[in-house]
């Protein structure tokens, strides 16, 4: 790509200065070439001004820095200064609410990052942490511009710590829409969000070919780091779709459920739907049998506003839902065991899973309501060789740093360590509800029975009659649905009917909650 520097004789006044400056501005927003732009849709990818247009209102994006170039020289990049250089940032709105945004332009360098395009960054995320407002980044770039050596790499660290200094303070999301590989691939996963599109967009550390070199594997660049696989395999990615249209609509959407920064409370929507609503489909819903599975989704979709709420990694640790929805018009995030999945237990992936997004939703001031039907944390040597101890305590650790509004909802099993640390009342749930289906105890009553009636069974003429008959006993004495209702570890037993009003309630009567952390410079979570 080569971009003559037009120099033009010197305007004589203002109108002529304005012509000159209309020229200017129209070649850096027509990019390097229409065969450039011929390329880029070729590949099922639009422009970077045309992923702008999709995600912000209409008219409403201001551009900053578009005539910036990069000063570098040698390898010939003297004479190759586009305007932009790779890489367009500014600001709009989405729904009218202020949202920032850099989107990297792959016509130009291949979108690979110089000193003057990792300096529009910067800037772009320092104004959008002065304002308060969410940072959006569109990735669609070749990594680092190996023309400019260190200081390319050095513009990437720029990044990461204005990634880390923003995290927690306003909602970042990244989307990506090309190929990000090496340290490039480290501000995404620093920030709250990310959205993959299949086919196009890929995020590795190393790839293929620096594989095969080191390792003899052979994989595709989809293989190794698809949309679908950090999805589904690694988490990496929260959200994957197959095209870009959809991808940003569901980015915009997302914005929507969150607040501009950690000082405010998420946007509040008019409801039709009544907070008194009966869910009397709750009662046949989930079986009263613990051994029956049932799907959790159904169970969020009655208690929801319209059954309508958004997913966070849909595709990962399915063993356990993570949500954002809103009853009566306020957002939530739901926390909720899948019996589907792995009888709903839990285990690394999942732990890891919700402890994350307990944790964000703790630093955007978003309700949490956890649903809980848990059988108790996988048992295994890979489970235990894997760190099950360290990642589950991670779980354990975000909840009880959380000072949001907290309301734990028992609809079934609840056993164990998995109980405690799925936000029982005694690491600060605000509120504990259970359903008359409830079980809350060590372990289930047939492993109970077996460890504390074990020499009766064995002495026993009929050995089984003797545990159904323990069994019977335990859950009589221990396992009844009132009994942590009796010792105040359970609020109300309430009508499954009833739960939608009952939460709507309760979040309203905890909506100004406040709570003090111990003063300190910041905690040492497990790892």
């Amino acid at each position: 790509m080569t971009v003559v520097d037009e120099t033009p004789s010197e305007p004589s006044d203002t109108r002529g200065r304005v012509a000159e400056l209309l020229a200017l501005r129209e070649q850096a927003m027509r990019g390097p070439s229409d065969r450039a732009t011929e390329a880029q849709h070729a590949k099922g990818k639009l422009t970077a001004r045309e992923r702008i247009a999709l995600l912000l209102d209409e008219g409403s994006f201001k551009e900053v820095e578009q005539l910036r170039r990069h000063r570098a020289t040698g390898f010939g990049l003297e004479a190759k200064k586009p305007y932009t250089d790779g890489v367009i940032t500014g600001w709009g709105t989405v729904d009218g609410r202020t949202v920032f945004v850099y989107a990297h332009d792959f016509r130009i360098f291949g979108g690979a990052l110089g000193e003057a395009h990792a300096t529009k960054i910067h800037k772009i995320m320092d104004m959008a942490i002065s304002a308060g407002a969410p940072l959006v980044s569109l990735n669609d770039g070749a990594g680092a511009r190996i023309q400019e050596g260190v200081s390319a790499l050095a513009g990437y660290g720029g990044i990461f710590q204005r990634n880390t200094r923003a995290s927690g303070v306003i909602p970042q999301i990244s989307v990506m829409l090309g190929p990000c590989a090496g340290g490039a691939a480290y501000s995404p996963a620093l920030t709250d969000f990310v959205f993959m599109v299949r086919e196009t967009s890929q995020m590795f550390i190393t790839g293929p070919d620096v594989v095969k070199a080191v390792t003899g594997e052979e994989i595709t660049q989809n293989g190794l780091g698809g949309a679908d696989v950090h999805a589904g395999t690694s988490g990496v990615a929260h959200f994957a779709y197959d095209d870009e249209e959809t991808c940003i609509a569901e980015v915009r959407y997302l914005i929507g459920m969150l607040p501009s920064n950690n000082r405010e409370n998420p946007p509040t929507v008019a409801s039709d739907d009544p907070a008194d609503r009966r869910g009397d489909t709750l009662l046949d819903l989930v079986p009263a049998d613990g051994n029956r599975p049932y799907d959790m989704h159904k169970v969020i979709e009655e208690l929801v506003d319209d059954g309508d709420y958004l997913e966070i990694h849909e595709r990962w640790a399915r063993n356990i839902i993570c949500a954002l929805a809103r009853l009566d018009g306020q957002v939530v995030g739901i926390v909720a065991n899948q019996p589907l999945a792995m009888a709903g237990v839990l285990d690394i992936e999942a732990s890891e899973k919700a402890a994350r997004f307990v944790q964000m939703c703790d630093a955007f001031n978003i309700p949490i309501v956890t649903l809980l039907d848990v059988p108790g944390f996988l048992p295994g040597v890979d489970q235990e060789h894997g760190g099950i101890i360290r990642h589950g305590a991670k779980l354990l650790y975000a909840y009880c740093n959380a000072t949001v509004p907290r309301i734990s909802l028992i609809l079934r099993k609840a056993y164990g360590g998995a109980y405690i640390v799925m936000d029982s009342q005694s690491i600060g749930a605000d509120l504990t509800y259970a359903w008359p289906t409830n079980e809350i105890a060590v372990m289930g009553a047939e492993g109970a029975a077996n460890v504390i009636f074990r020499r009766q069974i064995a002495e026993a003429e009929d050995s089984e009659a003797m545990r159904a008959r323990m069994v019977k006993e335990y859950k009589a004495e221990l396992m009844h649905p009132y009994y942590a209702a009796e010792r105040g570890l359970v609020d109300d037993v309430i009508d499954p009917a009833e739960t939608r009003e009952i939460l709507i309630a309760s979040l309203a009567m905890l909506r100004n909650k406040h709570a003090d952390l111990p003063s300190r410079k910041h905690g040492n979570p497990p790892q």
